[in-house]
């Protein structure tokens, strides 16, 4: 893992693109990753492998004063 995230990491800063590093599972990391119009989250497992989930949308203002309140209700365990 150690190769496969480090090269990643280098990747991310020699591009000067901003991501976060956390750990929610004991076998990966996850990388965050935010640019415009998309989040990418990549999953770099202990044995090296990667699995990558995007996520595409507007990231615009939204006059739906409502949303937080919406997504906590329909996202809450």
């Amino acid at each position: 893992m150690t190769t496969v995230l480090f090269d990643l990491l280098e990747r991310l800063d020699g591009a000067k693109i901003h991501y976060t590093l956390s750990r929610n599972r004991a076998d990966t990391v996850l990388v965050s990753i935010a640019v415009v119009g998309m989040r990418v989250e990549v999953d770099v497992f202990r044995d090296g492998h990667t699995e990558v989930c995007v996520f595409k949308g507007s990231e615009g203002e939204t006059e739906d004063l409502g949303i937080i309140e919406r997504i906590i209700r329909e996202n809450a365990d």
